[in-house]
């Protein structure tokens, strides 16, 4: 089995990278490039082998590459993958003495238990609803997803947009919020977002009031809701067929490192991000920064030029880092498949002007709205000859904007076009 959770039958795979988890900080690329190049199995019983064989390292806090039995292993390792260069030596030393203290503690078969008594499920890249767009991240895409809900991950991010935006909202920021959110619901669009306070909040409200489908990337457990006055918010978002989704095992508390690696997560998992409201200085920014690296779509909500809340929005328009949306259909056709999401076209009352050359325009503006004047006198109004008067009068004629009286020539009043 690759998906498993609870029991005491897991494969593997599954406990190696549970374990990996447990054992590594969100987005540890020397954990993602030995797991990817070993395997996760692999990978776990080089790190116990090379720890096995050190000895007076306090805990792993004082490791260093000519401790006992770290350069033997390294070694090993290099000639089974193939020579390693002294910057990736030094960046596997320094990772096996943050790995060690927590080696010795780490059991992933009672976390999946816990996880177990919550209803959820571990997948990982062997899953059949593995999101594969978390490849993308390459050496720093999560071992495995903690999942409280809705476990078809993939189908649900197939068709995703993550509506981000600052915890300190305005009304105006969660009013567009939960607009768009209804909206590309509404076209069969997964809301993806990270169940803070403000326009996350305010997202995955709106999209659970309009039973669409949402999901929440955490930076703690699935088992501890963040922040804890969002707690009713996420239990309704599983409740309604979403999920809880997190890259760190039940137990794990937030902070401010895996916040920020979060972001990675949820740019990397829906297919554009739209930052609806956010300071100059926000996270929302960091999850756009990461989609543009994985050339991921970026929208940005434009906002009163007055607000700092909005500043941040204005800093992506302004850079080009994102483009400018203003409706739930600008969104879709952001996030949605070449050619089928595109917005329709605005219309607007046409003009009396539209379609006239520059000469026509000019003569029509010189024409009187009451008296009737001769061409000569239109013409030298216009700043134009005689004959491109008469040539430019004909056509006003026909299109209803001019008309003659006796020798002369005046706009007409009441101008319909066809």
């Amino acid at each position: 089995m690759s998906t498993l959770a609870g029991g005491a039958d897991h494969d593997g795979e599954t406990l190696a990278r549970a374990a990996w988890s447990r054992l590594a900080e969100p987005g540890d690329t020397t954990a993602g490039a030995l797991v990817s190049v070993l395997g996760a199995q692999d990978a776990l019983a080089w790190v116990r082998a090379a720890l096995a064989r050190t000895t007076g390292t306090g805990g792993g806090g004082g490791l260093t590459g000519d401790a006992p039995g770290v350069r033997r292993s390294v070694d090993e390792l290099s000639e089974r993958v193939g020579r390693l260069e002294g910057a990736s030596r030094r960046r596997l030393v320094t990772a096996l003495g943050r790995w060690a203290p927590r080696l010795e503690h780490t059991d992933p078969r009672r976390e999946l238990a816990v996880l177990a008594r919550l209803g959820g499920v571990l997948l990982h890249p062997g899953s059949a609803s593995w999101p594969t767009r978390l490849d993308d991240l390459g050496p720093a895409a999560p071992p495995c997803l903690w999942v409280r809900g809705t476990t078809a991950l993939d189908s649900a991010l197939a068709r995703s947009v993550a509506l981000v935006g600052a915890r300190a909202a305005t009304a105006y920021g969660t009013h567009v919020t939960a607009d768009l959110a209804a909206g590309v619901s509404a076209r069969g669009f997964t809301v993806v977002s990270g169940g803070a306070y403000g326009i996350d909040a305010a997202a995955h409200r709106a999209t659970i009031a309009v039973g669409g489908d949402t999901l929440v990337f955490l930076a703690g457990g699935v088992d501890r809701p963040y922040p804890a006055g969002n707690a009713d918010l996420l239990g309704r978002v599983v409740d309604a067929g979403g999920a809880l989704v997190s890259e760190v095992p039940p137990g794990s508390v937030p902070s401010k490192s895996r916040f920020l690696q979060r972001n990675r997560l949820i740019a990397a998992a829906s297919a554009a991000t739209v930052v609806v409201e956010a300071a100059w200085r926000s996270g929302a920014l960091n999850t756009a920064g990461h989609a543009g690296t994985l050339l991921r779509p970026v929208g940005a909500v434009p906002g009163p030029v007055t607000s700092m809340a909005s500043a941040g929005c204005h800093r992506l328009l302004r850079d080009g880092a994102a483009v400018c949306v203003t409706d739930a259909a600008e969104v879709a056709e952001l996030a949605g498949a070449a050619g089928t999401d595109l917005a329709p076209e605005r219309t607007v009352a046409r003009s009396d002007v539209d379609g006239l050359d520059a000469v026509a325009r000019r003569v029509l503006d010189a024409l009187p709205v009451v008296r009737p004047a001769p061409p000569e006198s239109v013409a030298r109004a216009a700043g134009l000859s005689q004959g491109e008067t008469l040539a430019a009068l004909g056509p006003l004629e026909l299109d209803g904007l001019a008309e003659r009286q006796g020798a002369g020539w005046r706009r007409r009043r009441a101008a319909p076009r066809t």
